[in-house]
């Protein structure tokens, strides 16, 4: 229930607190005195798509703060807890609209955004008119308000998860009839390609290794005389013989020479051993440059095979082996794509034949449901003064999608043998007025704990069909909260609650209030609204008459 409404510099109203009741409460006042500015308030706390200029003419910023009582089981309760927003019994929107058309919002003092304001105040508020056409008046909505009557939230949920999977299954078929065609198509590629590739079976890091071991075959080859006839110099009948003869012939005479030898000799014997280790290198080097002739050829025939691949199918040599792998997952895939076609086609058969199932379910479940939303229209238009009237929902087949296979329509006929229609096309102001309303009352246990509010929707009636409008929209508001705007005195005089909206001037400023009318105030008011501007003795008499009937 919406509890208190305050309203700081928005369009003409410059502070307004108010304060509301359970019940039926009415507010009137004369055309242009501001009743809906004071919805555009409250639609914009709640998050809703209105006017783009809000902000009173000279305030730096706009406010509006709504109180609503927020009952135990209540749905904004899930909506407030999955967005981590703390939940009492009060719940507190507040919204803020600066001159440079920023908007930011509060929910119990917690910084939201519009989507999670929009979500919690659909569950607490709900406005209807005669001109609303987001729901009545618009078929693309007539079937979400059947299986919102019917309760129909687990089937619809089937629906949608089936025709998800129907709509997969369909997708991957898809998919895998495209691969298996585009397969197809290079078939003969793919098997030479991957007979050649496995013939070879390159590895990764080969190429750089070949290149390696052939440069130095190579070169080998080239230096390998050079190296040979070095070694000979190095032996016993070069280097080698000449160091032992000296040696030889030093080592007869060191005796004789007084010690002038010994460092001479020393310095020989050094060298000795640094020639043997060179000529020893030299040997292994020589060793390690015997290879078999043929293996250089086979080096570099390989080495050109896998160049050779690598530029024929533009990839680094190094890549070879993964693009191997990946010609080999695709030549299996088109050799396993008839059966995986198989495989895919008796899945897509297989949802489609659970879609089919859910769906008929709901359609005939919508099919009961029409027929019981129709009953309790026909029940609810009587007390409406229109019990010749006739209202249908026609159930009628429609294309597969998420939502069933299904089209709803509610058609009407507002005279015995005329034909029926669309509800918005058939009916007169004044009866889609009362069509509405038995519809609003119908679907009333099924919306949750909102408060109604409803805009002139008694527009176009008037003497004992306004009373029965009145009527209806009280017993509407019993145990709830029902939030009227009118101009009928029938109606007013019915509201548990009335408020007058009046404008006023302040110097050069017009203003915006909401008046608290006690009972001789409310005479006088639903005086003004049967005889018009000048109030007569009579119009008093009226108005206390229809007070007194309503009580």
């Amino acid at each position: 229930m919406l509890r208190t409404l305050e309203i700081r510099d928005m369009l003409l109203i410059d502070r307004l607190d108010l304060a509301f009741q359970p019940g039926l409460n009415v507010l009137t006042g004369e055309t242009g005195a501001g009743k809906s500015i004071l919805l555009d308030s409250l639609g914009f706390v709640l998050g809703w798509r209105g006017r783009a200029e809000l902000v009173r003419q000279g305030a730096q910023q706009g406010e509006v703060v709504a109180v609503f009582d927020l009952p135990q089981g209540h749905l904004a309760r899930q909506i407030l807890t999955e967005a981590g927003v703390p939940c009492e019994d009060e719940l507190i929107l507040r919204r803020v609209n600066t001159s440079d058309g920023r908007k930011t919002a509060w929910i119990n003092d917690r910084r939201a955004s519009g989507e999670v304001l929009r979500a919690v105040s659909e569950t607490l508020v709900e406005l209807h008119g005669q001109h609303d056409d987001r729901g009545f008046l618009d078929p693309k909505g007539h079937r979400a308000i059947l299986d919102q009557f019917a309760d129909h939230a687990s089937l619809c949920q089937a629906v949608s998860a089936a025709w998800s999977q129907r709509q997969a299954a369909k997708r991957a078929l898809g998919v895998a009839e495209a691969a298996l065609e585009k397969a197809k198509a290079e078939e003969s590629f793919l098997r030479h390609a991957v007979a050649e590739l496995d013939k070879l079976a390159p590895e990764p890091g080969e190429e750089a290794s070949l290149d390696v071991t052939r440069r130095m075959m190579q070169s080998g080859v080239r230096i390998r005389g050079d190296v040979a006839r070095a070694l000979a110099l190095l032996g016993p009948d070069a280097a080698e013989g000449a160091m032992s003869d000296a040696v030889r012939w030093l080592d007869g005479v060191a005796d004789q020479a007084e010690g002038r030898l010994e460092a001479p000799m020393e310095a020989l014997t050094r060298a000795f051993d640094a020639l043997s280790e060179a000529q020893a290198g030299v040997e292994a080097a020589l060793e390690a440059m015997e290879f078999d002739p043929f293996d250089l050829e086979r080096t570099e025939e390989r080495l050109f095979a896998i160049r050779g691949l690598a530029r024929k199918h533009s990839v680094a040599p190094d890549d070879l082996a993964d693009f191997a792998d990946e010609l080999g997952k695709r030549l299996k895939a088109l050799d396993a794509g008839a059966g995986n076609i198989a495989d895919l086609q008796k899945v897509l058969g297989q949802s489609e034949e659970a879609y089919r199932r859910v769906a008929e379910e709901l359609s005939q479940a919508r099919r009961d449901a029409a027929a019981r939303l129709d009953q309790a229209v026909s029940q609810e238009l009587a007390p409406l003064k229109m019990e010749r009237a006739r209202f249908a929902t026609a159930v009628t087949p429609e294309d597969p999608s998420a939502d069933g296979v299904d089209a709803v329509e509610f058609t009407v006929a507002t005279n015995p043998g005329a034909p029926a229609g669309p509800l918005g096309k058939i009916a007169s102001g004044g009866e889609l007025s009362r069509f509405m309303l038995a519809l609003k009352v119908c679907l009333s246990e099924t919306r949750g704990a909102r408060t109604l509010i409803f805009d002139e929707i008694d527009r176009g009636v008037g003497g004992a069909t306004a009373d029965a409008v009145g009527r209806r929209l009280a017993s509407l508001a019993e145990g709830g909260q029902v939030l009227v705007v009118t101009h009928s005195p029938q109606v007013a005089a019915l509201g548990a609650y009335h408020w007058r909206v009046e404008k006023r001037v302040e110097g050069e400023m017009t203003l915006s209030t909401v008046v608290p009318l006690a009972d001789a105030a409310r005479v006088d008011e639903i005086a003004r609204m049967v005889a018009g501007d000048r109030i007569t003795d009579e119009a008093r008499g009226a108005a206390r008459a229809l007070l007194s009937a309503s009580r």
